[in-house]
C-alpha cells in the first residue's frame, strides 16, 4: 500500500493601496501571520482590475489547492463585477479565497461567494458615494474661489512677456529655455 503525499496548499496574499502615501504594512503583517509565502501588492486604484498587475500576477500564480489570502476584501476591489471576475478566476483555477477581514466567509460554498458578491456591490456604492463627495467637494471649493489643478509653471507677468517675445518673432524654444520651461508650455500661450 503506497501512501501519496498530498500537495500542500499554497497561500497567496494580496494586499492594495490607493496612493504612495498610504501604507501596506498592516495588510502586509496580516497576510505573513496568516502564512502567506509569496505576498503580491499593487499602489492602484481600486475602481477596477485593469492596471493592477500584481492582482493578475497572484491570480495567474493559482493552482488547484491553493487559496488566494486578500487582506481586506475591500482594498482587493470596488466593483461587483470585479469581484466577481476574481471569484471567477480562482474557481476556475481549482483554488480557494480567504478573506481575512471577512472571517465568516467561506468562499468555497455558492452561498459564500453570493454574500461575497453582496459585499463587492456595497463596496461599488461606497466607491461611487465617495466620487459623488469628491465631486461636490470641487463644485463648492470653485464656487468660493479656490483654482484646481497645477499651479501655473509661468507668472501672468511672464506670460505676457513670453507672448511678446513670440509676435516678435523669437523662436518657441528659445523663449522656453529663457523661462526654464518645456518648449509646450511656451507653445501653449501661442494660442
Amino acid at each position: 500500500m503506497s501512501l501519496k503525499k498530498k500537495p500542500l496548499k499554497r497561500l497567496i496574499g494580496y494586499a492594495r493601496v490607493s496612493t504612495q502615501q498610504q501604507d501596506l504594512s498592516r495588510q502586509l503583517k496580516a497576510l505573513k501571520r496568516a502564512g502567506c509565502a509569496r505576498i503580491f501588492s499593487d499602489t492602484a486604484s481600486g475602481k477596477s482590475m485593469a492596471g493592477r498587475p500584481q492582482l493578475a500576477s497572484a491570480l495567474e500564480e493559482l493552482d488547484t489547492g491553493d487559496e488566494l489570502v486578500i487582506a481586506e476584501w475591500d482594498r482587493a476591489t470596488r466593483s461587483m463585477w470585479d469581484g466577481l471576475q476574481i471569484i471567477k478566476e480562482v474557481i476556475d483555477a481549482g483554488a480557494a479565497i480567504k478573506v481575512l477581514d471577512r472571517t465568516y466567509i467561506d468562499l468555497t460554498t455558492p452561498m459564500g461567494r453570493g454574500f461575497m458578491a453582496m459585499i463587492s456591490a456595497m463596496a461599488e456604492d461606497e466607491r461611487l458615494r465617495i466620487i459623488k463627495r469628491t465631486h461636490e467637494g470641487r463644485q463648492i471649493a470653485r464656487a468660493n474661489g479656490v483654482k484646481m489643478g497645477r499651479k501655473p509653471k509661468l507668472t501672468p507677468y511672464q506670460i505676457k512677456e513670453a507672448r511678446q517675445r513670440l509676435a516678435k518673432g523669437e523662436r518657441t524654444r528659445a523663449v522656453a529655455n529663457a523661462f526654464n520651461v518645456s518648449v509646450s508650455t511656451i507653445s501653449r500661450l501661442a494660442l
